[in-house]
């Protein structure tokens, strides 16, 4: 059975540890070692996961097959535009690809935006990630093109946008 649950600083520990399996397949083709146990080290440290749900305004859920963690998506308010969401995170573990759990996190999301009355969800993917062929199917289109300094390194983004009213 799968399931969509909010988050809290409960599963902080069990979002570190999906951030840890997934990061290192979907970004060391294109990323070098350093660079992501840099962001790791710097996103998810649980106090930095703890500090956004809190002080971001971050809300988070996981996505559970048979009780056991497969995905987490983290969203909040976008701060260039208060009618529409941002989705900061959004991860499923590489084993589980391609069986429709990544769109059932989005979904959730959008179904969320919409109840809210947000006009459109907003999102960062990084430029070589196959996953922007993932987003492109499900609607969204590219804004621009954002560089995004994170301490010695760079992250090369799309910034896309899908309208849903």
């Amino acid at each position: 059975m799968i399931y969509i649950d909010d988050a809290s600083k409960k599963d902080v520990t069990e979002i570190r540890k999906l951030a840890e399996k997934t990061w290192w397949p979907t970004y060391s083709p294109f990323l070098s070692t350093e660079q992501i146990q840099y962001m790791l080290d710097t996103i998810y440290d649980e106090a930095s996961i703890s500090r956004t749900m809190e002080e971001d305004e971050q809300h988070y859920i996981l996505l559970r097959e048979n009780n056991i963690a497969q995905g987490f998506a983290s969203y909040g308010v976008w701060k260039e535009h208060s009618n529409k969401w941002k989705i900061a995170k959004l991860y499923v573990l590489p084993e589980s690809h391609g069986r429709g759990l990544g769109r059932k996190l989005l979904e959730e999301i959008i179904e969320r935006a919409r109840n809210a009355g947000m006009e459109a969800v907003i999102l960062n993917v990084n430029r070589y990630n196959p996953a922007f062929t993932f987003y492109k199917k499900i609607g969204f289109t590219v804004l621009r093109e954002e560089d995004i300094p994170i301490g010695p390194y760079w992250m090369n983004d799309y910034v896309l946008q899908l309208k849903i009213k």
